[in-house]
């Protein structure tokens, strides 16, 4: 499973973001392969829009799931449309937050 994580830092042993359109980063966890990838949040600094354009990054590098302690209401419709599954962790790595994603341990936003 592809996990897009919104992070504080490119490491898989930072911490995860509570905020997805303004985290400075998006790490993308394959769970199977345990390869990842840290990408720039271009919605971080942004005026607005922030949400969506985290939302698209996520979803144009191939992610199955979205995780983040907070995601607003724009995020939400845009990774709904996008068909990604929305959860939330918090005070947890990276790493710790896509495993729990991929064991299904994670709360799902509806």
């Amino acid at each position: 499973m592809k996990v897009a994580v919104a992070a504080s830092s490119p490491e898989l042993d930072g911490p995860v973001d509570q905020r997805l359109g303004r985290c400075a980063w998006i790490v993308v966890v394959d769970t199977d392969s345990r390869e990842s990838e840290a990408l720039e949040n271009p919605g971080a600094l942004a005026g607005t829009g922030a949400g969506i354009a985290a939302a698209q990054l996520s979803a144009d590098a191939g992610a199955e799931a979205v995780v983040a302690g907070s995601i607003g209401p724009n995020a939400i419709g845009a990774l709904k449309a996008g068909g990604l599954m929305i959860l939330k962790a918090g005070g947890c790595t990276v790493r710790e937050a896509a495993l729990a994603a991929a064991a299904g341990e994670l709360e799902q936003v509806e």
